[in-house]
C-alpha cells in the first residue's frame, strides 16, 4: 500500500499548482531576477570600442573567453558589466571548501553547524571580493593593452572599469542569494543556467541556417538532436543514481519508554563531484588556447600558438588531456568533499553501525572502498557525457555550444534541483490543506 507521501504525490497536478500562491510568487520572482540579469548582460562597459570588442572576441571566443562567455549570457562577448559573472564567487566557494579540509581552524567551523556555516559564508563573500577585484584590474589593464578596444586610456578608465566589474560581480551574488531565499531553484546556478539557455536560441537558429544552406547534412542535424536527447536522458539516469548502505539503529530506551530499532540509509551519490572536473578541466585546457589568440591578435607568434593548435577542439591530444584532467579532479573533489572517517565517527556517536562491519575504523574503510568504486564510475560518467558532445561539435562543425559536455551538465542538473524544489513546495502545500482541514473537522466535532 503506498504511504500518505506517495498519495499526495500522485495526486500533484496543474490544479494544485494553481493554488500554490506562495510557489507561483517565487516563481515570479525568479523571472524577475532573470530579467534583470539579462539586462545586464545588455550594458557595456564605459568608454569601449564595440567594434574593435567584436573584432577581437572573434579571434579568442574558441578560448576559455568562449566558456566564460557562454556561462555569462553573452556578457563577455558584449564587455558588459555583468562580464565577470559569479565566476570569483565559484572560484572562492571552492578555495574555501579545499580549505575547509586542510586549516584547522575552517575545519572547527565546519563542524559547529549553522553558526559556522555563516561565518564560512561570510569568508567566502570576502574572498569572493578580493577574486573579482584582482580580475577586473587585470582585465582593465589587459583591455587598455589591446590596441583601440579603450577610446580613452588612462587611469579613470582603469579604476571606473575595475569598479563597474567588481560591482557587477557582487551584484549577481546579492540577487543569486535573494533567488535562493525568495524564490525557487540555487540562486547561483540559476544565474549560471540562464546565461547557457539565453544564448541557446541564436545559436539553433544559426545552426538551421547552416543546414539550409546546405553545410550541414539534414540527417546530421537529426542524428544530434537524436544524441542530445540520448544524453541528457543519461545524465537524468546517472545524477539519480545512489549507492546506498544500509545502517542499522539498535533499541533505546529514553525515560520509561523503549523505543524499536531503526533502519536508515546512507545515499552516496554515483556523482559526488558534480561539475566541478569539467569546469576545471575545461579552463586548463582551453587557458593556453586563449593566451595564443590574445598574442596573435596583438601581431605575435610562438610557442602558444603551436601548443594552441594542438589543444584544439577534436584533436587527440585535447581529448586525451580533457578525460585525464577530468578523472583526476572527480577523486580529489570527491575527496575534498566528502570525508570516510568523518561520517564514521558520526555514524559511531549516534550508535549507528554497518551489518557486519565493526563501527570506526571498519566502518570508514568500508565507507572510502565503496565511495573509490562509484567514483571510477562517475569519471567514467563524466568524461563520456563531455566527450562525445565535443567529438560530435568538432567533427560535425555544429555551432551550439549547448551541447557540450560543461553546459549540458549544469542545464540538465540545474532543472532537476529546481523542480525537485518545486515538487517539494507543492507537497508541503497539500500538507497545509489537509492539516487545516483536519483542525476544521475537529473544530466542528
Amino acid at each position: 500500500m503506498a504511504s500518505a507521501a506517495e498519495q499526495l504525490a500522485s495526486n500533484l497536478n496543474f490544479a494544485a499548482f494553481a493554488k500554490a500562491d506562495e510557489l507561483k510568487k517565487r516563481i515570479w520572482f525568479t523571472l524577475g531576477a532573470l530579467i534583470v540579469f539579462r539586462l545586464g548582460t545588455y550594458i557595456p562597459l564605459p568608454g569601449m570600442n564595440p567594434d574593435a570588442v567584436a573584432d577581437l572576441f572573434k579571434q579568442t571566443q574558441q578560448g576559455v573567453l568562449g566558456m566564460f562567455n557562454m556561462f555569462s549570457g553573452g556578457a563577455v562577448g558584449r564587455l558588459a558589466i555583468f562580464a565577470l559573472n559569479i565566476m570569483p564567487y565559484i572560484s572562492a566557494s571552492i578555495i574555501v571548501q579545499l580549505l575547509s579540509s586542510v586549516v584547522p581552524s575552517f575545519e572547527a567551523l565546519k563542524k559547529e553547524g549553522e553558526a559556522g556555516r555563516k561565518i564560512l559564508n561570510q569568508y567566502t563573500r570576502y574572498l569572493t571580493l578580493v577574486l573579482a577585484l584582482f580580475q577586473a584590474w587585470a582585465i582593465a589593464v589587459g583591455l587598455q593593452g589591446s590596441g583601440n578596444l579603450v577610446l580613452e586610456p588612462g587611469p579613470f578608465f582603469l579604476v571606473s572599469t575595475t569598479i563597474t566589474l567588481v560591482g557587477g560581480t557582487m551584484f549577481l551574488l546579492w540577487l543569486g542569494e535573494q533567488i535562493t531565499s525568495r524564490g525557487i531553484g540555487n540562486g547561483t546556478s540559476i544565474i549560471i543556467f540562464g546565461g547557457i539557455i539565453a544564448e541557446f536560441p541564436a545559436q539553433l537558429a544559426q545552426t538551421l541556417e547552416l543546414g539550409r544552406q546546405g553545410a550541414i547534412s539534414t540527417g546530421l542535424l537529426l542524428g544530434v538532436m537524436v544524441m542530445a536527447v540520448v544524453v541528457i536522458a543519461f545524465v537524468v539516469f546517472i545524477e539519480r543514481a545512489q549507492r546506498r548502505l544500509l545502517i542499522n539503529y539498535p533499541k533505546r530506551q529514553v525515560g520509561n519508554r523503549m523505543y524499536e530499532g531503526q533502519t536508515s540509509f546512507l545515499p552516496l551519490k554515483l556523482n559526488t563531484a558534480g561539475v566541478i572536473p569539467p569546469i576545471f578541466a575545461s579552463s586548463l585546457l582551453l587557458l593556453p588556447t586563449t593566451i595564443a589568440s590574445f598574442s596573435q591578435a596583438s601581431g605575435g607568434t610562438g610557442v602558444l600558438a603551436t601548443i594552441a593548435t594542438y589543444l584544439a577542439h577534436g584533436r587527440p591530444l585535447f581529448m586525451i588531456l580533457y578525460a585525464a584532467l577530468i578523472i583526476f579532479f572527480c577523486f580529489f573533489y570527491t575527496a575534498i568533499v566528502f570525508n570516510p572517517v568523518e561520517t564514521a565517527d558520526n555514524l559511531k556517536k549516534h550508535g549507528g553501525f554497518m551489518p557486519g562491519i565493526r563501527p570506526g575504523e571498519r566502518t570508514a574503510e568500508h565507507i572510502d572502498r565503496v565511495l573509490t568504486r562509484i567514483t571510477v564510475l562517475g569519471a567514467g560518467y563524466l568524461t563520456i557525457v563531455c566527450l562525445i558532445p565535443e567529438m560530435m561539435i568538432s567533427y560535425a562543425q555544429i555551432p551550439i555550444i549547448l551541447l557540450g559536455g560543461t553546459s549540458l551538465l549544469i542545464v540538465v542538473t540545474t532543472t532537476m534541483d529546481t523542480v525537485a524544489q518545486v515538487h517539494g513546495h507543492l507537497l508541503a502545500h497539500q500538507y497545509e490543506g489537509l492539516v487545516k482541514k483536519a483542525k476544521l473537522r475537529g473544530a466542528k466535532r
